[in-house]
Parts: C-alpha cells; structure tokens; sequence
C-alpha cells in the first residue's frame, strides 16, 4: 500500500487547525491533495506541490540525529515509496535504511508530526516544484545508533543549537528544553 492523497489532507488539515497562521502558505498543497483525492488522479502536468517527509530524532540529551549528506549533515528526509503507509513511516523507513535505526518513540502526548515547512521552487534540489516538507519528532537513546555509525561519519548527534534549519531548531528549542 502507498500514501494516499486523502491520508495527506487529514494531515494538512489537522495541522492547519492547529496552526490557523500558516494556512495561506499550505493551501497549494492542499488543494492539490484535495483535488487529487476527488479525481483520483493528477490533472496538473506535474506542478503539483512535491511532498517529502523528515524524522526528527532527539536523544536524551536534546541532541538532534544528522545524516551525512553532500558532504554535510542534514535532517532526515526523504520523498514517500510505494511500500510506506504513512509520511510518519516513510521517515522511519529512511532512519533504518541510513542508519539502522529502530528504536524510536514519540515525544509523550503528541501525534509526532510538529512541522510542516514550505520550499519555494529553485530554493530546494528537487526541481521547479514547491516543496512540503512533513517532519515527525522521534525520541530514541544516543545508544540506538550503532557506535561505528558515528565514527564512520555516516551520522552525528547534533546539539539543537546548531540545527541549520531555524524553524525545527525554534521549535525544537520552545518544545524540549528540559525534557531528557
């Protein structure tokens, strides 16, 4: 089974309800989504806002997991496959495959997804297309990657004050401090 465009719009839509000030920045993607779910197809020749997914992994020191990326590190983040079921599942199916994470949890009396970021097209390396970025917050042990991950340089635990994404650093900061 893969994501379904009806999954994406519950997800908008809950997140819009609870973020009413970033309605106009999400209404491309979904009324596209919304459009794509009462068609059951693509009618825009391709222009459709991309969608991509990102795990958020902090450990018990508020560190946050980077992957090596273009010889530097970046949040997880990957576009959907066939074989997800859910935005939250392909970010966790990107973690196991980069680094063989399994052992996550959610942050304590939340959904996971605390994020949705916009990317205008030509500001991002997937092409002419706005980009959506859904990003899941993941809580795991530093000791849930293995070590030789780290010291190969395939990942780090980056302190959330150098996160290079301010919005997922503010947020990060604003939600975790405190938590271990």
């Amino acid at each position: 089974m893969s994501i379904r465009e009806d999954q994406i719009v519950r997800e908008l839509s809950h997140y819009i309800y609870e973020h009413p000030n970033e309605q106009m920045a999400l209404m491309p993607v979904y009324e596209a989504a919304r459009d794509h779910t009462q068609r059951g197809t693509c009618t825009h020749s391709r222009r459709c806002p991309l969608v991509t997914t990102g795990a958020v992994v902090v450990d018990e020191r508020s560190h946050v997991l980077s992957l090596r990326h273009e010889g530097a590190f970046a949040l997880a983040e990957t576009e959907p496959e066939d074989q997800d079921n859910s935005l939250a599942e392909a970010a966790l199916r990107l973690l196991a495959e980069e680094v063989g994470l399994q052992d996550v949890w959610t942050k304590p009396d939340a959904d996971g997804l605390f994020l949705i970021d916009v990317t205008r097209a030509g500001q991002h390396r997937y092409g002419p297309r706005l980009r959506i970025g859904f990003r899941y917050l993941f809580r795991a042990h530093s000791a849930a990657v293995a070590p030789m991950v780290i010291r190969t340089g395939a990942a780090a635990w980056t302190p959330l004050g150098e996160i290079g994404i301010p919005s997922v650093r503010n947020w990060l900061h604003g939600h975790l401090v405190g938590i271990a």
